[in-house]
């Protein structure tokens, strides 16, 4: 028989067996939809749901997406062996680099080497990364503005296009945007703490962002320091400014390391850097993925050749065909309207009113307030970036991505702001209700004509903000209301102003487009886009049947640059041995060698561009001493050019 006080114990030793959990861990722990103490229980449930959103936009037709090629045959040579992918060797031989650093390609070298040749797993490190951002951001604004606003940014940051495309691909940029997030992250904590240590780790995420697109991790470094110069707790601004250096060191000492090891090994035992003139991976970084980027003239150094004739040819004919946004004009309002405007600029008015009113607020406020340095920190790196973008001469459409976390961000601290001031402040409604209509309006002024949901988004955004300015309106009322009234405003405002971007990415995923798109874009540009990039999934099998032809110890197929067989790489694993590396430029391989080559049987199919004549070295060589092939097989046009197969022995050295 049991008394009460055994009923009690007995409850108890449950309670703590089953807090025990196995292995001394709470069970607890492992309930992690349910939110920490600190956060109200419905926080992270609804976080949780974001990120399913989240996965499921940038992982639907995954096992189909569209890959850069030239990357995604860098990533596949790359995880045949372990020196290929320290070095990031575009080709299985290791002859020469990706024009890249290798941070991003590392993680997708490894998916592929650990789940196998198939397109989800070049995919699947970046809807990981695109995922943790998502997460990520929700903590740096909760930090500041509480949870409901880091949701609204998290919500807004998981549906934007920009961010949605780029997350369908195999594009560097998502890593380099969650590790800037988490440098945004480490600062705000950072700044709230006073701990150096918090700013040093911050430095070390920058310059692992540097690892994954090189000199524009260190685009935000403004925004960082300047927030903690103006902010952290430390009384003394020599403090403050010694914090900041020790940081400086960490960003630079991670973001060199790995050039710097790449430097001391002996050129003969590497993989030739290719956007370089030298060999040097430091010309490859601060000079063809730096000083070049701006001005627009590609590797005109010392050492390099000039671009050949067939190349220069088919990369005018591409142009003229205006695919994409890369022919879209500079300056500040390139963002603002067309393919680039549907697909960053649905939260700029809203970030912009944002930007005024939390300054204008906080005006007076401590220096320490978090809030305001925040702001400073979202609004530096919206202005910096924005205008680096603007000013660059070519612009792929997914390097706007890295405008959406501090748009998002400001947005949804905006109106946590408004919230706050909901009760004491008339101005404050006023201004949030002309921002949803503004904005609303604005939004709908990006969806084009030719919108197959037009009618849709319409109606639903329209629907929306009506609503939320009848609820917001109705609370300049005195008498009494339903106490759903406000929140159901403040909660409409968000909804309308994130229907028009979540409407575009949600055509766009049902589309299965790619990083090169942009939302509502015609079919037939899509087509020539995927075209442009050279990428058919149907091709793999009859490319790797005609590969398996050849001996491994001989390339399939010699060619003028790397950018021309990325695809071939990609889909057989094989060596196509790329003469003068991405843009055809730089010298490598050298004659000497390529003659050794032909020597050894390692080169027999080349590839010649032959009207107009190539200006390379090897391939004249090519031309002066090999067996041209007869037509019709020995000939073809592409992009108007004219190219012609050799056959080459080592009976032709001579």
């Amino acid at each position: 028989m049991h008394t009460e006080d055994d009923v009690a114990s007995d409850t108890s030793n449950t309670t703590a067996a089953a807090t025990a959990g196995v292995a001394g861990w709470p069970v607890r722990a492992l309930h992690f939809w349910r939110s920490p103490s600190d956060q109200p229980r419905w926080a992270r449930p609804a976080l949780l749901s974001i990120a399913v959103v989240a996965v499921v936009a940038y992982s639907y037709g995954i096992a189909n997406a569209s890959l850069e090629t030239f990357y995604a045959g860098a990533v596949r040579s790359m995880s045949e062996n372990w020196h290929d992918f320290f070095f990031a060797s575009f080709d299985p031989w290791g002859t020469i680099s990706v024009d890249k650093l290798p941070g991003s390609f590392w993680l997708q070298a490894l998916s592929v080497r650990i789940f196998g040749f198939h397109i989800w797993a070049f995919v699947l490190p970046q809807v990981i990364e695109g995922t943790l951002t998502v997460l990520v951001l929700y903590r740096v604004v909760r930090r500041v503005a509480g949870p409901a606003a880091g949701l609204v940014a998290a919500l807004a940051l998981a549906v934007s296009p920009a961010t949605v495309l780029l997350n369908r691909g195999n594009i560097s940029d998502t890593l380099l945007i969650l590790l800037l997030v988490l440098a945004a992250d480490a600062t705000t904590s950072a700044i709230q703490s006073g701990r150096w240590q918090t700013l040093l780790l911050a430095g070390v995420f920058v310059g692992l962002a540097f690892q994954a697109k090189m000199l524009q991790a260190w685009l935000e470094l403004p925004a960082f320091y300047l927030a903690y110069l103006l902010a952290a707790p430390a009384a003394s601004l020599y403090r403050r400014l010694g914090h900041i250096g020790l940081s400086v060191l960490a960003v630079l000492v991670v973001s060199l390391s790995w050039m710097s090891v790449v430097t001391l090994v002996p050129a003969h035992d590497r993989p030739y850097v290719d956007g370089s003139c030298d060999n040097s991976v430091f010309s490859q970084v601060f000079l063809y993925n730096g000083a070049d980027r701006l001005t627009g003239n590609v590797l005109t150094q010392p050492g390099c050749r000039p671009v050949p004739p067939p190349i220069k040819t088919a990369a005018l004919h591409l142009a003229r065909k205006d695919l994409g946004t890369i022919h879209i004009p500079g300056g500040v309002g390139r963002f603002l309207d067309g393919g680039f405007g549907r697909l960053t600029a649905w939260l700029f008015p809203p970030s912009v009113v944002a930007i005024v009113a939390l300054l204008f607020r906080r005006r007076k406020a401590p220096r320490t307030d978090p809030i305001r340095s925040a702001t400073v920190l979202w609004t530096t790196w919206l202005f910096f970036t924005w205008c680096f973008f603007a000013s660059s001469k070519d612009l792929n459409s997914y390097y706007l991505a890295a405008l959406i976390p501090p748009m998002a961000a400001l947005c949804a601290m905006g109106l946590a702001e408004a919230w706050r001031a909901r009760a004491g402040s008339l101005v404050a409604r006023l201004v949030l209700m002309a921002t949803v209509a503004g904005g609303s309006a604005f939004a709908l002024s990006l969806l084009p004509s030719s919108a197959g949901v037009r009618s849709w988004v319409l109606v639903t955004t329209i629907a929306a903000t009506v609503a939320a300015l009848v609820c917001i309106a109705a609370s300049f009322r005195t008498a009494a209301l339903p106490r759903w009234t406000v929140p159901a405003g403040f909660a409409l405002s968000a909804l309308a102003l994130l229907l028009g971007p979540a409407w575009a990415s949600s055509t766009a995923v049902a589309a299965q487009l790619g990083p090169f798109d942009s939302p509502y874009q015609s079919a037939s540009l899509t087509g020539q886009l995927s075209a442009s990039l050279n990428y058919s999934l149907e091709l793999i099998p009859s490319i790797d049947a005609f590969a398996v032809q050849f001996p491994r110890s001989q390339a399939v197929n010699t060619v003028d640059s790397s950018a021309a067989v990325g695809f071939d790489t990609f889909a057989t694993g094989r060596e196509y041995l790329p003469v003068g590396g991405f843009t055809g430029q730089v010298p490598d391989p050298t004659l000497q060698q390529f003659v050794s080559d032909v020597a050894q049987s390692k080169v027999y199919r080349v590839v010649v561009g032959v009207h107009p004549l190539t200006n390379d070295p090897d391939l004249l060589w090519v031309v002066a001493h090999c067996l041209k092939v007869s037509p019709p097989s020995g000939t073809f046009t592409e992009d108007t050019v004219t190219y012609q197969h050799y056959l080459c022995t080592p009976r032709d050295i001579r």
